[in-house]
């Protein structure tokens, strides 16, 4: 496992209780680092802080409400002393619906999370590190925000903003010393897989190349890398990890 230095930095992750972000927390740990996990669930976090170990710091806040994620960020820098590297993990799937079935409500839940609860993030670590001179950011996106995937009009879309605003950031902040990249997985094998139907996961399943789903530590150390030092001259890019299913 390649190991970056990461002895001065710190972390915060979103959704790092499970799946990608706490594998993301786990390899940032691994060199080095400290790590704060955020995550809805505040007995979630604080299991995965204490498991984690390193001084690993639990916040709890709900990514679709601004001044929750204001307040988390703060409390960060406040006791870990700064925030060197975002990593965007929370996010839902959405319920598997035709376009024509998608409510008002269950739309403006997947883009409060998936898209707004990204925003809110990136927004309120970047003073923080103008502060500094440096930071990373790395938005977790999807293929589907590339593509599109049927039964998911309201994932698909969300995570097309997120590509979209990571272009824009990029290039907002290219003279700050922070770099914004994000990644655009296939499926994963994560618990997010259990809000799915089998039908849609088998369809994302047959679209990969590679014939099977991605891991999460495969994320985490793709993440891990766009969050270090050696990434100076890439900024607003989509990083693809798809299993061959997307090769641009």
């Amino acid at each position: 496992m390649i190991r970056y230095d990461f002895s001065e930095r710190v972390l915060l992750v979103t959704g790092g209780a499970s799946g990608i972000g706490r594998a993301v927390a786990e390899r940032f740990l691994a060199s080095g680092g400290r790590a704060a996990i955020l995550d809805l669930r505040a007995d979630a976090a604080e299991t995965a802080a204490r498991e984690l170990g390193g001084g690993t710091l639990a916040v709890t806040a709900n990514v679709a409400r601004s001044d929750e994620v204001d307040a988390a960020v703060a409390r960060v820098e406040s006791e870990l002393g700064r925030v060197d590297a975002l990593v965007c993990c929370a996010g839902v799937s959405g319920d598997s619906l035709r376009t024509v079935d998608v409510s008002d409500e269950e739309w403006e839940r997947v883009f409060a999370i998936n898209c707004h609860g990204v925003f809110y993030c990136n927004r309120a670590v970047i003073p923080g590190m103008q502060r500094q001179g440096f930071g990373r950011i790395v938005n977790i996106a999807s293929i589907a925000g590339k593509e599109g995937n049927p039964m998911a009009a309201a994932y698909s879309s969300s995570k097309a903003a997120v590509i979209a605003m990571t272009k824009a950031f990029g290039k907002d902040l290219v003279d700050t010393g922070i770099r914004v990249s994000s990644i655009a997985p296939a499926v994963v094998d994560t618990p997010m897989l259990g809000d799915m139907t089998q039908e849609h996961v088998d369809y994302m399943v047959s679209k990969i190349p590679l014939g099977r789903l991605g891991r999460t530590e495969e994320v985490a150390s793709l993440a891990c890398f766009l969050a270090s030092e050696e990434t100076d001259f890439t900024t607003g890019a989509c990083f693809d990890l798809s299993g061959g299913r997307a090769v641009y």
